[in-house]
């Protein structure tokens, strides 16, 4: 029988790991890795950085590039006997900081004012990177049994390519038992995540002169009547299912329009196109759903004397780990010995890289990490220092937990 874990000591050691974790941050987030199609090399200067400080460590580091300029960063530290394998993830890749008119402070600053560390990627999610580095280090250094597996992966703000790639990879098939995504959750454990449907329906029409329009087939006015019966549809379906007590509502979101390849005002276009991002929660079937949503935009086309397609451009389901699989519970456990509160089970109200790894390598996933659930994606993000700080310990002890074979979540006082 494997001994159990006992309570990290006071200050443990993966406290002596903290200051590393924030001074990675800073350095991170100091690194404009903006996620656009335009770009080059885009996560190559941070896939560079944490690939140099984990060798540093005598880890076996692998970089693999997923496309050009476009890095995955895997590293794989083992312990002294076999066991089992605890993955950490995390991604790179930033969503650009806009306007920067619309920050108070440099986007790419990565200073400390007042307890906050600022700039682009602090929450979401270059922190939880640094985290789970130096967790692994501490894990490392105190000795374990098992593997840790670390993915430091691309793409995550786009097309996940960095997932798709790791999941259909070796490592991904050799055995992992549990993986932790570091995402920003504001100390909530988060097992369950929404699903994702992008779509993209055309409304196909003719192209005329805008003066003479009895001799084209405008497609833009049935725009319109697709949105409306975009927003019926949505809204009869949440009616039907409710909402989901942690992952909240269903949505459909229009979120781009466009009026085809010919753009001009004296012109009516051959096309016109309605872009949605819907946001699934269980009960809700992705396949019947884009099937309705064709049958709507036929209707729609067809009583307009248009055509209509409809395209799905990503669909990842709705992901959810059992509370009681032994991953959760070490989280869990982790989360309570190391703050001495009770953990709050949330749900992940995007999706995530866990997405992917699920639904492609069958792994099964949580997600936990530092900085508020909200602050990702908006001007003057930043994530508390003291938020890192509980992440490389709470990371640390997961995985000791994990490792050991004891995880003990307390799953009765849970339920």
């Amino acid at each position: 029988m494997t001994p159990a874990v006992p309570p990290p000591s006071e200050p443990d050691a993966a406290a002596d790991f903290s200051a590393a974790a924030v001074a990675l941050t800073q350095q991170l987030v100091r690194l404009r890795t903006v996620n656009r199609r335009d770009g080059e090399n885009i996560e190559t200067p941070a896939a560079e950085l944490v690939a140099e400080v984990m060798r540093d460590f005598g880890w076996q580091v692998d970089v693999v590039e997923v496309a050009p300029g476009r890095p995955n960063v895997i590293a794989q530290v083992h312990g002294r006997r076999p066991g089992r394998t605890l993955m950490f993830e995390g991604h790179t890749d930033v969503v650009t900081e806009g306007d920067r008119a619309a920050w108070s402070f440099d986007p790419y600053s990565g200073d400390i004012v007042d307890g906050k560390l600022r700039g682009r990627g602090s929450a979401d999610m270059k922190s939880g990177v640094a985290a789970m580095i130096q967790a692994a280090r501490a894990v490392e250094q105190a000795g374990f049994d098992g593997r840790i597996v670390l993915g430091v992966l691309c793409d995550e703000e786009e097309g996940m390519l960095g997932a798709t790639a790791f999941a259909a990879s070796e490592v991904a098939r050799s055995g992992i038992d549990g993986v932790i995504v570091c995402e920003p959750e504001g100390g909530e454990i988060c097992p369950i995540a929404k699903g994702a449907l992008r779509i993209k329906v055309d409304l196909h029409g003719v192209m005329a002169h805008g003066a003479m329009p009895q001799h084209g087939r405008n497609p833009i006015p049935a725009v319109g009547r697709l949105l409306l019966g975009l927003g019926e549809l949505a809204d009869q379906i949440a009616a039907n299912i409710g909402d989901h007590p942690v992952l909240g509502r269903f949505t459909v979101t229009p979120t781009v329009l466009s009026g085809g390849s010919e753009e001009q005002v004296n012109v009516i276009p051959s096309t016109a196109s309605v872009f949605a991002d819907i946001r699934t929660i269980p009960g809700v079937a992705h396949h019947v759903l884009v099937d309705l949503i064709g049958r709507l935009a036929d209707q729609i086309a067809t009583e307009s004397g248009l055509t209509a397609t409809v395209q799905v451009l990503v669909d990842r389901p709705v992901v959810e780990t059992p509370v009681d699989h032994p991953v959760v519970q070490a989280l869990a456990a982790a989360h309570r010995d190391i703050t001495g509160t009770a953990p709050v089970f949330g749900g992940v109200p995007g999706t995530t890289d866990g997405t992917v790894l699920t639904r492609d390598a069958g792994l099964r996933t949580v997600v936990y990490g530092p900085g508020g659930k909200w602050i990702a994606h908006q001007a003057d993000e930043y994530v508390d220092v003291a938020d890192i700080h509980t992440a490389v310990r709470v990371y640390a002890r997961a995985a000791e937990l994990f490792l050991a074979g004891q995880p003990d979540g307390n799953r009765a006082e849970q339920e």
